[in-house]
Parts: C-alpha cells; sequence; structure tokens
C-alpha cells in the first residue's frame, strides 16, 4: 500500500472492507480488542517512525512523566493528517460504527453515531473539538504507559486502534499491549495482546457491554504499556473523536 494517491486510499478501503468483520466483532465482544494485520507495510511504519523527529507534522508533544502517565512521550498529528492515517480512519470507521452501536443498544445509552467519519467529525466540530486525536508513541528502555482512557470532550467513539510500528524482538524487548476490565463487584480482567510490525489492535476506548445472567452490564476499560526492557518501540494511536 503507498502512502499517497488516490489508488493508495481505495486500495486501503478494499484491504480494510475484506477484514473478517465478523470474527473482530466476536473478539470485541469476547474478549474486548480484536487483532487486525498487518495494515502497515513495513516501509511505512518506517516512514511514520523516520517522520517522528518532524514537528512541522504535530501540534502538540507530550512527555508523559510531566503528566504522571508514566514514562515516554507522545505528539499529537496536526491538520492535515498524512496520508495513510487520514486513510486509516475514514476506512475503519463505517465497520466500527456499526458495533458502537450495538453495544449502546446493550448498555442502553442513547447515543448512535452517523455511518461516516466526515459527518461524526462534524459533529465533534459542533462541539468545539477540533484538534486532531491521532498520535505516535515512542518509549525507550524502562518507559512505560500507565493504564488510561483516551477521552476528549462531550463527542467519544467509544472503539479506538493502535498500530506497531516496531518489530518486537527485533526493535525492541517487553512494551507488552494490557487492557483491562473492571467488572461489577468483581476483580479485575487483564488481556496482554501480542502484535507484530504493521498489526493493529482494536479495542474500546471507555467501556464495553458484556452480558451477564439477566442483561448486559458495563465492563470500565481501561489500556496501558508494560516496562520496555530494551530497544525503542514506537506506536500510532488512531482515535475517531477530535479534542476541545
Amino acid at each position: 500500500m503507498a502512502a499517497n494517491g488516490k489508488s493508495s486510499k481505495a486500495a486501503l478501503q478494499n484491504e480494510i472492507a475484506s477484514l473478517d468483520w465478523s470474527g473482530i466483532a466476536s473478539g470485541l465482544d469476547t474478549y474486548g480488542y480484536a487483532v487486525i494485520g498487518p495494515i502497515l507495510t513495513p516501509e511505512e511504519c518506517g516512514s511514520l517512525t523516520a517522520a517522528y523527529g518532524d514537528d512541522r507534522r504535530y501540534r502538540k508533544t507530550v512527555v508523559m512523566e510531566n503528566k504522571g502517565y508514566g514514562s515516554g512521550e507522545y505528539k499529537y498529528f496536526s491538520y492535515p493528517l498524512p496520508p495513510v492515517v487520514e486513510g486509516l480512519r475514514e476506512s475503519l470507521y463505517p465497520f466500527l460504527s456499526g458495533i458502537a452501536n450495538r453495544w449502546n443498544e446493550a448498555m442502553s445509552i442513547d447515543v448512535r453515531y452517523p455511518e461516516d467519519h466526515e459527518s461524526f467529525k462534524a459533529l465533534c466540530r459542533a462541539a468545539g473539538q477540533t484538534k486532531p486525536t491521532p498520535l505516535i508513541l515512542r518509549y525507550e528502555p524502562g518507559d512505560y504507559n500507565c493504564l488510561h482512557q483516551d477521552v476528549y470532550g462531550e463527542h467519544v467513539f467509544p472503539l479506538q486502534v493502535a498500530f506497531l510500528l516496531s518489530e518486537p524482538g527485533r526493535d525492541f524487548e517487553g512494551g507488552e499491549f494490557v487492557l483491562t476490565g473492571q467488572r461489577p463487584r468483581m476483580q479485575s480482567s487483564v488481556e496482554v495482546v501480542p502484535l507484530r510490525q504493521g498489526e493493529g489492535v482494536i479495542f474500546p476506548v471507555r467501556e464495553r457491554p458484556v452480558r451477564g445472567a439477566r442483561s448486559f452490564h458495563r465492563v470500565n476499560m481501561r489500556h496501558g504499556v508494560s516496562r520496555i526492557r530494551s530497544g525503542e518501540r514506537l506506536t500510532m494511536g488512531v482515535i475517531f473523536h477530535d479534542a476541545e
């Protein structure tokens, strides 16, 4: 998949459409996550990684130690987003919106999401959420990301995707993606999700429905990254709602 051009956008849309969305939905329902891909080629991962030092591409840099978020650094992209990032947002959203609407119905949440991402971004803009949220995170030895949720305003799309840009075992050791679920009146569940370069993991931003004995209940979700033991790990996060 090329990084630029109309043909690459169409190719990306076809690639996303050809995924096993029934299996993805089943994984999200059962485990709270689903792994897809590899979607990004090694060349695309390398291009995004190499551009991390170009601050003209980004609107904000966050040093995680300064915020108590963990250890490491991340940068939010500026608009216009790189074509591959914008393409992922546009191509993934229509499939995820159906899952999101089904989840909200199960949790008795009245909010429903439009079918296309541009319509959802218009809702964000009307609420003053105009800042792009896709980002790249960089971790070096000893760095980690505390368990958290990516909520930026009134409109929150309930699913997001993280793409691993580095190759485990070659570029870094450690740094496992961790997902926890706080069940009502029960201890938290934990999932450790293995990823390879170019793969993505789809997971909840804040909560998901889990069927109980009589009905669905809400499980509060958080995600993070375990300590990097060696090397450098870069990840791209695709978040569908924008920030205030």
